[in-house]
């Protein structure tokens, strides 16, 4: 790398760590739980309600004891219930109406971190971050089955999911096909 481009790898590098440390602080404040916690429940919130335990502990990369512990925490707190799958190995898991009224203010917090990172910038500006990032997510696309979802704690509305405008859900597809 030039010096050019290492100023810039070393200011996306502390961007993301600034801008993780913010979204963290507030994910957690909000659940008033650990981060796992926090991300479990906005995933269910989002796009993994009614779900195996198994999926649960892939998309947060937990191992599958570490996630039966985490549901535990949840089920706990009463933000989830836990009730039996298709067979006796399984179990399913979906957020109760506490659950969801803590997983959409794990969202509101998340939102309101990164619209005042993103409000000192023009629209302008905006446009061409969202086209960057865009780009930069679906090369950071792991393979199917992959652990550690990119797509964990986000807002599945926000980004465009529903109406295929999500680039990181685009490239996942075509991994797939």
């Amino acid at each position: 790398m030039n010096p050019a481009e290492e100023h810039t790898a070393n200011l996306l590098g502390a961007f993301g760590l600034a801008l993780v440390d913010r979204v963290t602080q507030a994910m957690t404040d909000a659940s008033d739980a650990p981060l796992n916690d926090a991300v479990a429940l906005s995933a269910l919130q989002h796009f993994l309600d009614q779900t195996s335990i198994d999926l649960l502990a892939q998309v947060l990369g937990l191992t599958h004891s570490g996630a039966v512990r985490l549901v535990d925490r949840l089920e706990a707190a009463k933000s989830v219930t836990r009730t039996p799958g298709a067979d006796r190995r399984t179990a399913v898991v979906s957020l109760t109406d506490d659950g969801l009224a803590r997983a959409r203010a794990v969202t509101a917090a998340r939102a309101q971190v990164l619209e005042n990172v993103l409000m000192v910038l023009s629209v302008e500006d905006r446009q061409t971050m969202d086209r960057l990032l865009g780009t930069i997510l679906a090369r950071m696309v792991r393979g199917p089955g992959s652990t550690r979802w990119v797509c964990r704690s986000c807002d599945t509305d926000a980004c465009g999911r529903p109406s295929g405008r999500c680039p990181v859900a685009e490239e996942a597809r075509r991994l797939q096909g």
